[in-house]
């Protein structure tokens, strides 16, 4: 596990940035139980900065910590997912809504650089890069509405939904229609039209919560979910 001990940081801050990342990822997979002792001596530190950690990504809900049984991932239902995502259709349309009257001619070439990278990462079938540049495009469409509170709840949101991406995408056909339903926003930014860009960012999200309920997900509950 590699992580940088020069950060300005907090030895805590940075072992747990690196927990958490790499739960979100997928390296730490659900139900993979957190050892302090293993994970203290992969990342050459003591216990004390990992049982912080840990005890943090408990309040962030990407840690379970059981009674007599010890620390693991948290797993994901697919309510979780929905869940989230409900939210991110109603943050990013506010998001697109507020970002179609502040966005620049720049930013409107970004987001259409983006988009084509994005494109040739699909042709190519490079699953990695699709997740990167889906994660930047949104991230930057928030970013350019310059609304502080909207950025820090958007950056939670994207945060779970990256842990979505990287661990339930069986299925990388719905990875196809994305570069055409973010031209679709970036035409409404450019025009400055804010009922079409909150229109069209909100139905780029339901349709991912569409096809996640049709595909026939597979999810590992948690132990502790009576569902």
């Amino acid at each position: 596990m590699e992580f940088d001990l020069r950060s300005h940081k907090p030895l805590r801050e940075v072992v747990y940035d690196q927990l958490k990342m790499k739960i979100l990822e997928g390296s730490i997979r659900p139900g993979t139980r957190m050892m302090e002792v293993a994970l203290a001596d992969e990342m050459g530190v003591s216990r004390t900065p990992v049982r912080e950690a840990i005890r943090k990504l408990e309040k962030d809900g990407l840690v379970v910590i059981e009674p007599r049984r010890g620390a693991y991932a948290s797993e994901i239902s697919v309510k979780d997912i929905i869940d989230t995502l409900v939210v991110r259709e109603n943050l990013e349309a506010l998001s697109a809504s507020i970002t179609a009257t502040t966005i620049t001619p720049q930013q409107v070439k970004k987001l259409e650089e983006m988009t084509r990278t994005y494109g040739e990462a699909v042709r190519a079938g490079d699953l990695e890069e699709m997740i990167e540049g889906d994660e930047l495009f949104h991230r930057s469409v928030v970013e350019y509405s310059l609304n502080k509170t909207l950025i820090q709840l958007s950056e939670t949101v994207q945060e779970l939904a990256l842990r979505f991406r990287y661990l339930y995408y069986d299925d990388f056909s719905r990875y196809k229609l994305m570069p055409s339903e973010h031209t679709r926003i970036i035409n409404a930014l450019k025009d400055g039209d804010s009922k079409e860009a909150a229109n069209a960012a909100r139905e780029h999200v339901t349709h991912l919560k569409d096809f996640l309920q049709s595909s026939g997900l597979k999810v590992v509950r948690n132990r502790a979910d009576p569902r």
